[in-house]
This record gives structure tokens, sequence and C-alpha cells, in this order.
């Protein structure tokens, strides 16, 4: 395993600092905490590096606020100074990190993502089926709370296989204890926050050690993960209730984590199988339908925010577009109709009032 040193200056640069700030800043521009910050840039980037620098530097407290996506989840924000922090952490270790993550690993990851996961499964579907020719299974698995279930102790270790800077693991020793969930205990702090773009880092580190057991140790070759979610591929359904003993034993001892009981599930092809919101079968993909459910509703909601004043048409636009690539990728011709109808209904609605 190749190892790192004197990687904390890297980090601390203040030209490091400074294109972070540029990066977070992209599409936050007009939110009051961005705007305080920008106001005396220059001294408050300066005052970052110099605490970093002298090691005097302690993480701030999380403001928490839920979203719906589409089940309730609590988000935890940062402040804007550790916000740019967590970039430049990023900058510069998460492409130390990236080749050794395997190929079938697509969350937040360049040139990965929800889509190619997507198809991804498709075709080692349409592979182990031999064109549906042959019985074929998935097995489904997700972990049970994974962010909030993240053993600080067992993250740590696995960074420090890598990185041998004592400052820097200090610093990564300081953004992750600055979070624990009620999942903690005296001798066990757990949980990593959804929000921090190095939780998205962590999460992979972390996720990266089942990607390497299943490929190493159990060889299994048809596997695909996003997060915590992951797919398993053969023609062998006893086989795949095998592994399920096999995954969720090496989760308890090796990463401290739990298979989500009622989240498991071994379908055969024809049924469709289920990931990242759509449903693939042998000859077509579907959009999920609580995913219908909830565009056909977000659209409506932005519609009547535009009306309202509190949605500009820019972003409706731009929202719009969007949720017509997400039914690109699947069989969806009938629902992409009714948003473009609807769509142009509420153009020409538009039109008319505005004379």
């Amino acid at each position: 395993m190749k190892i790192y040193k004197n990687l904390f200056d890297k980090i601390i640069d203040l030209e490091n600092l400074f294109n972070s700030w540029d990066e977070f800043k992209s599409d936050k521009r007009n939110r009051k905490d961005v705007l305080e910050f920008e106001w005396y840039l220059e001294r408050n980037i300066f005052v970052l590096h110099n605490e970093l620098k002298t090691r005097k530097y302690h993480h701030s407290p999380y403001s928490t606020f839920y979203i719906q996506d589409p089940k309730q989840r609590r988000i935890n924000k940062a402040t804007v100074r550790d916000r740019i922090l967590h970039h430049a952490i990023f900058t510069i270790l998460n492409p130390l990190f990236e080749p050794t993550f395997i190929s079938h690993s697509f969350s937040c990851r360049i040139g990965k993502g929800t889509h190619k996961g997507v198809r991804t499964l498709a075709q080692m579907l349409r592979k182990e089926s031999q064109n549906n020719f042959q019985d074929c299974f998935a097995l489904k698995c997700d972990v049970q709370k994974f962010f909030d279930s993240v053993n600080h102790y067992i993250l740590i270790n696995i960074l420090a296989k890598k990185i041998k800077d004592p400052d820097v693991m200090w610093l990564l020793k300081e953004i992750i204890s600055s979070y624990s969930t009620k999942k903690s205990d005296i001798f066990n702090k757990r949980g990593i926050p959804i929000g921090n773009l190095t939780s998205q880092m962590f999460a992979n580190v972390y996720m990266n050690e089942l990607d390497l057991f299943i490929k190493h140790k159990l060889r299994i070759k048809n596997y695909v993960r996003y997060t915590d979610d992951f797919i398993i591929v053969s023609q062998d359904k006893n086989y795949l209730k095998k592994m399920v003993k096999e995954i969720g034993s090496f989760f308890k001892k090796e990463l401290n984590l739990n298979l989500h009981p009622n989240k498991m599930s071994i379908r055969k092809y024809f049924q469709g199988i289920d990931f990242l919101g759509y449903v693939v079968f042998p000859n077509h993909i579907l959009v999920r339908h609580k995913t219908e459910k909830r565009i056909l509703k977000k659209i409506q909601a932005l519609f009547k925010g535009y009306t309202t004043g509190s949605v500009t048409k820019e972003y409706l636009e731009a929202a719009f577009c969007s949720y017509l690539g997400v039914l690109s990728h699947a069989n969806a011709f009938e629902l992409s109709q009714k948003l473009k109808n609807d769509y142009l209904l509420w153009v020409k609605q538009d039109y008319f009032l505005s004379k």
C-alpha cells in the first residue's frame, strides 16, 4: 500500500484555501452566512490558515435542519469557514484514495454517479442471465443507519493506514470528532454528518473495506455499490443467501455495522431490480413509482412557487430540465410528455398573465 507524508502544508496552503473558497461559494453566492464571510474574506482565510498552522483550530458546532429526500433526513450544516476547510482537505486527500476504490463503486466520484451505476447493473444482469435465457437473481442490501453508525476509531485507523502525516491525522480527528450521534457510547463515538464534503470521502473510504472484502476475499464479480446500498448478482439463489451471512459477519467484526434487516431482498431479474430510483427489467428500465410521484409533486410545487414569486424562472427551468434528464435514463416516454405538456401549458399561462 502506498503511504503519504508531508500533506499538511498542502492542505493549509493559502492558495488551496482560497481555491476551496471559490469552489465552495460557486452555488451559494446569495446566502447570508456566505456574504458575511466574504465581506472580510482575506482576514477570515488568513485567520483560518494561522489557526491551522499553530494547531489552535477547533471545528465549530453544527446547525441542524431536515429535508425530504424522499424520506426525512437530518442535515448537519457546518459554518462557512469549516466547510471551506472540508473542501481544502477533500482537494488534497481524495485523489490519494480514489485509485484504491473499485470501478463498481459509484457514489460521489467523478465519472460515476447514479445513472452509470444503474447502467452497469443492467449490463451485469443481462450478462449473468445470458440475455434472459438463464434464471438470474439479485441480492440487494443496505446498511442500517449508515451515516449515524460509522465508528470513529475504525474510520481513523483506516485513514491512518495510508496517511502517515501526524498533523493531517490531528486535523482529521478534529473533523471526525466534531460530530457524534445517539448511537455513540463512552467507548465508541459514532456518526459522520450528512452534508459535509469530507463525509462523502469518509463514507467511500469506510465502505471501500467492504468492496475489497467482496472482490478479493469472497471473489464476487457481479457487485455494484452506491454509498451503503449494494447489489450482488448471481444465477444461484442459495449462493446469495450464503453471501448475506458472510457479509453480515464481516460488517459486525470489521466495521461495527449492521445490515438493515428489513431492506434485504433476493429477487428474480424478471420481477425488476430496484436500485437508485430506477427498476431494471430484462428489456427495459423504469423510474420507481415513488420517484415518479415525487417528481410530479416537486414540479407542481415549483410552478406554484414561481406564481407566488418564491421561485425564479431560471431556477424553475433548470429544475425542469434536470427532471427530464432523470427520466431520459429510463423508459418513461409518457411521463416525460406529461411534464413537457404541463410545462408548455405553464409557459402559455405565464405569457398571458404577463400581458
